[in-house]
């Protein structure tokens, strides 16, 4: 029998979670593989069971054993782990009862990942603010100084008052290129007047990047820091879609943004929405110690 999700009923132990993954066509999933996802977040720990006298063996939840199959059907499509761990990363985000916060922990870093992987990881948010930002007049040179800038800061370098100012500099080469705006003098503002994105909220959005990636690498996001990110990040998410509709209908050629992502966009999205999550809630928690 093919093992779909409506047959999954009951907990299971690690022989089940195999047997499902081989009747649903993966012949290749074995303990050692499934530790190994559980080691990187994809999985979370089964639960221990004791007895008076002696133990069974440990088991996972029912929607453990559905996550399992839904992370082989998505491997279909990618090759590497730090991809398939966004699937329990976006599971945590937005569902409660399906993926714990010890996992998510482990699962966020494999998505952030060490060496090249983090590296494009700083890559792909750089190109993901070029792509809200760019005027269709900026110069090729200025696009890739953008992403350079971004991608660098995003890896570890340490963003001094000087590197703060050529930030600032290469945003408002792609934003506001001289072309259109040195003889007007304007400053542009791209999106609905509620919530305007000028160059200083791109440079604010860069050093949240840059911050988020740094604690995470220095190994200083635990449980308790994620579980606060996800209540901000929940609770503005709640006030946004609220307006989403007028925020799209107030934003002309870029209404497009507003509108309501598929689950398969929220999965890809996961990863980037809670790093941006967690480095604004690291700037402000630095602005408050600052102040106080």
């Amino acid at each position: 029998m093919h093992t779909t999700w409506q047959n999954i009923t009951e907990p299971g132990t690690i022989d089940d979670l195999i047997a499902d993954a081989q009747a649903a066509g993966h012949p290749d999933m074995n303990a050692r593989r499934i530790h190994d996802w559980i080691a990187k977040g994809l999985l979370d720990r089964p639960r221990l069971r004791t007895r008076h006298r002696g133990s069974d063996r440990a088991e996972h939840s029912v929607n453990q054993r559905r996550l399992l199959l839904l992370l082989l059907d998505k491997r279909r499509e990618v090759s590497h782990l730090s991809a398939l761990a966004q699937i329990p990363l976006a599971m945590w985000l937005w569902w409660d009862d399906y993926v714990p916060t010890r996992q998510a922990q482990r699962a966020w870093l494999t998505w952030v990942g060490l060496g090249r992987r983090s590296k494009d990881v700083a890559r792909e948010g750089a190109l993901g603010l070029l792509l809200q930002v760019d005027h269709q007049l900026a110069t090729p040179t200025a696009r890739t100084r953008f992403v350079r800038i971004v991608s660098e800061l995003g890896g570890g370098t340490a963003l001094t008052v000087r590197g703060r100012a050529e930030l600032l500099d290469a945003v408002r080469d792609v934003m506001e290129p001289d072309s259109v705006f040195a003889a007007s003098g304007l400053v542009r503002a791209i999106g609905p007047a509620q919530i305007p994105m000028t160059a200083e909220t791109v440079v604010g959005y860069t050093e949240a990047l840059t911050a988020a990636l740094r604690h995470t690498l220095d190994g200083n996001v635990d449980g308790a820091l994620l579980e606060r990110v996800r209540a901000v990040h929940r609770a503005s998410m709640s006030d946004y879609l609220a307006q989403r509709h007028e925020l799209a209908a107030s934003s002309g050629d870029l209404g497009s943004l507003f509108r309501e992502p598929d689950f398969q966009e929220q999965f890809d999205q996961a990863g980037r929405q809670l790093l941006l999550a967690l480095g604004l809630e690291l700037t402000k928690r630095r602005a408050r110690q600052r102040s106080s």
